[in-house]
């Protein structure tokens, strides 16, 4: 076995590596940018080298660098994680040639699955059902087209290089093929630098059922399937194994198919073969084919490890230390059922945009395993991807894990950024998915039902003015002479304000009025109760209230104090300021030009996309506080404005 490893990689797949290595005995090195140099997996790893600025292509994909890292570190071997350069095969020779253990499979087999028309001739070779479809190389535009005349309508165009859902088109109409073609060849060639196309037949009620395997580079064996259907625009939300209304047959027929394609190519390591599945008639052994091979762990491995007892990462560094695969297919059990959930910071009701933030406050309940790469006081960065979270549960049915997952989400506490936590409830708590209804488009049927955002409750905001009455020590604030103490709030939530008093009869006893409306409220040990009911657990973090209600949601409230809020108000409208952490990709306009509401004044480059700052009214622009090339905090002011002057009379 090693005595030490280099992680390279970041986040929560870093610390979930480090986790295993430890408890192995096997010490760890991270590497790290600049953003991560206080990372919770640097914190973790018993060693940590800098490798370079924020942005990937500075650092993380660095691969020489990584290399060097781990020689002068004395590590023996490096284990990818994934995403970066997992999928590599560059990497991995280079690793060999530098006589470290790549933790991992070979570079022929990632080659080997790397182009999705090759590896679909590879498996249908190996005699693993393939989707109907072209996958030759004659990507002629009329030669296309016949193709998709031959296979049926609807087809689905797909970037042979592609992932993520990029360079991805379906297309229901011959006439609407050649628009199609030329949509996703472009995609293709932004995303991947490469625009050849392969056309499959489309499935119309398709699942996403893929199969765990493990190989030792001889032989190889399945940990049954996962579920991943619950998708939004290809990006997977929440997995689950086993799948829901799978029965023997299939799965046999599943599991031989998936071992037959990892033993095609000799493979070593964990790796997963994804199938595409016909989910209209139930599940049946013909209604399934092959899309495409992670030859990595995948994000969604701990729900396996939680059906089997194993740990994949363990295995991982076993084999790749040399040893034989640990169990037989017979040894491998399968018991009871797990749901994964991604948390990521963004806004949903913006589009699922992408956010950054400082996380004032982070809290996971008891009983879900929660597999994570940051902590309170962390910043969710703009440079790599903005997951908080993965939350994991058990239980011996689908009905107790999926029971499990609701409470858990409920009891997640997270301050300082927007979440799609909110979102990830509602689909707990779906009743199709419920139900095992699950397929592709299930969530972009039902989308405006599971996000429709609800504001604060009147106990939600009760228990938000209650707060801001109280220190957060829990005494009053201030006393009067023969009366109850009277406060006025003001609060603002989602840029409304909030106005009510407090009332308090006591340390324990207090009345809340909100317009015409009062409610009581005591307090005892759990903290208050608001008309009988408990008004959800109250944090006071990064300078604001944050209210937990349950199913109800996470609502976000700050205190207002009137004198400032005069003095702000001439100010704030003035200026122009960076909604996140970003670059100034563009600034549009000069001092002294005059604006009108509306007009374009600077584009910012922020995780990943660009967001362009519009004039918040007319206007003449003051100054330029930032050039274009900049890189700004959250908040920065970037163009101040002043009022147009009046013609003189």
């Amino acid at each position: 076995m090693f005595r030490k490893i280099l992680i390279a990689n970041r986040g929560e797949i870093a610390c979930r590596i480090i986790d295993t290595a430890h408890r192995m005995g096997v010490a760890t090195v991270a590497v790290h940018s600049q953003a991560d140099a206080l990372s919770r997996h640097v914190a973790m790893a018993d060693q940590a080298v800098p490798i370079g600025p924020p942005a990937p292509a500075e650092s993380y994909l660095q691969g020489a660098r990584i290399i060097q890292a781990a020689l002068d570190t004395g590590a023996e071997a490096i284990h990818p994680g994934y995403g970066f350069l997992s999928e590599n095969p560059d990497f991995v020779e280079a690793v060999v040639a530098a006589g470290l253990t790549f933790i991992g499979p070979s570079a022929d087999a990632i080659r080997a699955m790397g182009l999705k028309d090759a590896a679909k001739a590879l498996m249908e070779k190996a005699g693993v059902p393939v989707v109907p479809g072209y996958h030759g190389d004659n990507q002629d535009d009329d030669h296309l087209s016949g193709a998709a005349e031959a296979i049926g309508y609807p087809v689905l165009i797909k970037a042979v290089a592609g992932g993520g859902g990029k360079g991805m088109r379906k297309v229901e109409r011959a006439q609407d093929f050649p628009a199609a073609l030329a949509a996703a060849r472009s995609e293709a060639r932004g995303a991947f630098g490469n625009d050849a196309v392969l056309i499959e037949k489309f499935v119309e009620r398709p699942r996403h059922i893929e199969v765990q395997v493990f190989g030792d580079g001889t032989d190889a064996v399945h940990l049954y399937e996962r579920d991943c259907s619950l998708q939004r625009r290809h990006q997977k939300v929440i997995e689950e194994a086993p799948a829901p209304g799978m029965t023997p047959q299939m799965r046999a027929a599943m599991g031989q198919a998936a071992v037959r394609a990892a033993t095609a190519i000799g493979y070593r390591g964990a790796g997963t073969v994804e199938f595409i599945v016909d989910g209209s008639d139930g599940l049946r052994p013909d209604r399934f084919w092959f899309m495409e091979m992670n030859t990595r762990l995948q994000v969604e491995h701990p729900v396996t490890e939680a059906v089997t007892g194993l740990d994949l990462v363990e295995w991982q560094l076993r084999v790749a230390a040399g040893e034989g695969l640990p169990l037989a297919q017979d040894q491998i059990a399968l018991t009871g059922h797990a749901f994964e959930a991604r948390l990521y910071a963004e806004d949903v009701p913006a589009g699922f945009l992408p956010a950054t933030g400082t996380l004032a406050h982070l809290a996971f309940p008891d009983g879900v395993r929660a597999d994570t790469g940051v902590r309170s006081g962390d910043t969710i960065s703009p440079f790599y991807d903005p997951m908080i979270a993965k939350l994991i549960t058990h239980g011996p049915t689908r009905a107790v894990a999926l029971n499990r997952l609701a409470r858990a989400l409920e009891a997640t506490e997270v301050a300082g950024t927007v979440t799609n936590l909110g979102f990830l409830g509602a689909l707990a708590r779906h009743r199709g998915f419920a139900a095992g209804q699950v397929d592709t488009g299930l969530i972009e049927r039902d989308l405006a039902a599971l996000t429709g955002a609800q504001g604060p409750s009147l106990a939600v905001q009760a228990a938000a003015l209650l707060a801001a009455a109280s220190p957060p020590g829990g005494g009053q604030a201030g006393f009067t002479l023969w009366a109850p103490l009277r406060r006025t709030i003001v609060l603002s939530h989602a840029g409304q304000e909030i106005t009510g008093a407090v009332l308090f009869h006591g340390p324990n006893r207090a009345m809340v009025e909100i317009g015409q409306t009062g409610l009581e409220a005591h307090r005892d040990a759990s903290g208050w109760r608001i008309a009988g009911a408990a008004a959800g657990r109250v944090v006071h973090a990064g300078g604001a209230i944050h209210v937990f209600a349950g199913a109800a949601g996470t609502f976000g409230f700050v205190p207002l104090d009137p004198l400032d809020r005069a003095a702000a108000a001439g100010v704030h409208g003035n200026l122009i300021e960076a909604p996140m952490p970003g670059l100034v990709k563009a600034v549009m306009v000069d001092a002294g030009e005059a604006v009108t509401a509306g007009q374009p004044l600077a584009i910012l480059e922020a995780m990943k996309m660009e967001h362009t700052l519009t004039a918040p009214r007319d206007g003449v622009v003051a100054e330029l506080l930032a050039q274009a090339g900049s890189q700004v905090e959250a908040g920065a002011a970037l163009i101040a404005l002043h009022e147009p002057e009046e013609d003189a009379a």
